[in-house]
């Protein structure tokens, strides 16, 4: 995705640190970027960077909600496997 504009250093799109990102400070960002947006006020280039860093914030939470998804997943099925084991 291109960075169109940044706003204050902040916004744009995914930017090679966001990997690096841990889920509470991405989602924190997110609500922020939410909040400016629902205020108004911005130009529209500036409104663009901040949906453009919202979309890639929103993906940066949702890989860390599927992995942990995936974790559980896994614990769950060990100890169902678990329990089978133990049962027979």
């Amino acid at each position: 995705m291109a960075k169109t504009g940044a706003v204050d250093g902040n916004e744009g799109a995914l930017a090679a640190g966001d990997d690096a990102l841990g889920y509470e400070q991405a989602r924190d960002e997110l609500i922020d970027v939410v909040r400016r947006l629902e205020a108004g006020g911005t130009s529209l280039e500036e409104s663009l960077a901040l949906w453009e860093r919202g979309e890639a914030l929103a993906k940066v939470c949702r890989r860390w909600l599927d992995g942990a998804r995936a974790r559980l997943d896994a614990a769950l099925a060990e100890s169902e496997g678990g329990q089978s084991a133990e049962e027979s």
